[in-house]
């Protein structure tokens, strides 16, 4: 399934790189691109561990054409800079606050980075000129819908959280920049993204640092929940396929141009019950010897209510990305969480 894609001599800058996308994203470039330049950019905060960020980050320095500029987004003049002194032909902005649950306490965070960070990347666009901006929208966005699977021609105008709105509002920014000033540009709605290395506030990874401590894990709406788990690989390699190709210019009837804007689900299309999520997790645990053969899991799960900004099921249609990409993630739940399992028990070791 996985493709070579190649970026010749281009300036790719890759935001967020110290993130777990961005790590995985600029890791496969370099590897695959030698002539490529590939800049990351990235604030790299205290939301979660540092020590997995300056890891991420030490992995990447062995790629002679892997550049690093630690700046946050928000700072315009920081932003303008790197434009000023690359002049990126490729623009994949991963940086962004992300959690649910964060954004409920600490709103400053999301319209810092996720509005003012993503403007300044707009901006920057604008004034030197891209052949294409990719950015990470979510799943999210599709807030409480009804109808599964999501498709992207669903209504997304009811966000049940802070986060979510902050991505619609990239969308939307996004779409108003393509028009305007021609910018091709595509939004990705991930579908949560899981693997080796990954962000310790996500479900799989918080679950395990607290068995381990013999803490007692929530699953929330009592288990009634479905996530559409998908696997890094298959995120980095829908991810790209679409950066080589940009949604086309075109004018239209009134002489103006199209908008060069397009967005597309990159999800599993297989939503797991969270139940059946913590079963596989630990057996997997077991497996790669994170966790003794006798744990006892019964006393350390907690069924509890639904979250605020929470949603009861997430599910992608991944027709578009199909039809226009020729690619459809695959990853199956037991192989990824086997593969998070092993390196778990290696890196903390």
């Amino acid at each position: 399934m996985e493709k070579t894609v190649d970026f010749g001599e281009k300036t790719i800058l890759i935001t967020g790189a110290a993130g777990f996308i961005g790590w995985y994203l600029a890791k496969r470039v370099c590897e695959e691109n030698p002539q490529a330049k590939v800049i990351g950019f990235d604030s790299v905060n205290d939301y979660y561990d540092v020590t997995l960020k300056e890891y991420r980050l030490k992995d990447l320095e062995q790629f002679a054409n892997f550049e690093f500029i630690k700046g946050n987004l928000a700072d315009k003049e920081a932003v303008t800079a790197v434009f000023e002194k690359y002049h990126p032909e490729i623009v994949v902005n991963l940086a962004a606050q992300a959690g649910v649950r964060y954004s409920i306490d600490h709103p400053d965070a999301y319209i810092e980075s996720n509005l003012i960070g993503f403007y300044n990347i707009l901006e920057a666009c604008r004034h030197y000129p891209v052949e294409h901006l990719v950015y990470a929208s979510s799943s999210s966005v599709y807030g409480g819908n009804k109808k599964v699977p999501f498709s992207t021609d669903d209504k997304v105008d009811n966000p049940v959280s802070l986060y979510a709105a902050t991505k619609k509002s990239n969308e939307l920014l996004a779409h108003a920049y393509s028009k305007l000033y021609n910018i091709p540009s595509t939004g990705l709605r991930f579908f949560t993204v899981y693997g080796p290395a990954g962000r310790p506030d996500m479900a799989y990874f918080g679950f395990t640092n607290k068995l381990i401590k013999g803490e007692t894990i929530q699953i929330f709406n009592f288990g009634n929940c479905k996530r559409d788990f998908t696997y890094i690989d298959d995120i980095v390699e829908g991810v790209m396929r679409v950066m080589a190709k940009a949604p086309e210019k075109k004018d239209g009837e009134d002489g103006l141009p199209l908008a060069p804007y397009a967005v597309y689900n990159i999800g599993n299309s297989n939503p797991e019950n969270l139940l059946d999520f913590v079963q596989i997790l630990q057996e997997e645990l077991i497996r790669a010897g994170v966790l003794p053969e006798d744990y006892d899991f019964e006393s350390h799960k907690e069924l509890v209510p639904m979250q605020p900004g929470d949603v009861p099921v997430t599910y992608a249609d991944t027709s578009a990305l199909e039809r226009d990409f020729g690619f459809k993630p695959h990853t199956s739940l037991r192989e990824g969480l086997r593969k998070f399992a092993e390196w778990y028990k290696e890196f903390y070791a």
